[in-house]
């Protein structure tokens, strides 16, 4: 039984993946399982982020919550102090000062629960995410399936020809592929060019 008394735990969880593996989707179930218990909850996205809707954080199955967009993390810790669980989606669009506001959050003894691609579309490690998995209490992977071969994908393939290390999309310029898939793709780039 929990009395006034309770100290309260903060912790860091974190769901990362490819495009199209279910980590927003993931992300809403969580934040709508506090908010069933009565918790407050509190939900940030980036700014930039507005391919379905300028404030809400929005599944690709369209499931969504309310939320507040930042352009900077140091935002975030302007949550009033009876929030129980914090939710920030794509992650990896924030600066490295991220790390540091979700450290004080959850030494707050706020749950922060963090949803973002673990690596860009070249495979490399994505912004800060490598940062928070290593902070975080709970780290859980999803993956999607590989368009071209039915396998788990952990790749988010980009169709377009852009460079940006930053382009926001859908199906149309993202296309999640396993590893042996991804490879065979990226060497066909290289050799049209």
């Amino acid at each position: 039984m929990f009395s006034e008394n309770t100290i309260k735990s903060g912790c860091v969880e974190v769901i990362c993946g490819s495009m199209f593996s279910g980590k927003t989707e993931e992300l809403i179930r969580r934040l709508k399982r506090a908010q069933f218990a009565n918790q407050k909850i509190a939900i940030f996205k980036p700014t930039i982020d507005n391919r379905y809707s300028d404030v809400d954080v929005v599944s690709h199955d369209l499931h969504s919550i309310t939320s507040t967009p930042v352009d900077s993390p140091v935002k975030m810790l302007c949550v009033p102090d009876d929030v129980q669980v914090v939710g920030i989606d794509e992650a990896q669009f924030f600066d490295g000062s991220i790390v540091e506001v979700v450290q004080t959050l959850a030494n707050r003894g706020v749950r922060v629960i963090i949803a973002g691609l673990d690596t860009d579309f070249l495979g490399k490690p994505f912004g800060p995410m490598p940062a928070l998995m290593a902070i975080a209490e709970d780290v859980q992977k999803v993956h999607a399936i590989c368009v071209r071969c039915g396998n788990l994908a952990n790749h988010s393939h980009r169709l377009s020809a852009s460079t940006k290390l930053v382009e926001l999309g859908e199906k149309d310029v993202y296309e999640p592929l396993c590893r042996q898939c991804y490879n065979a793709a990226r060497a066909e780039e290289k050799n049209r060019l």
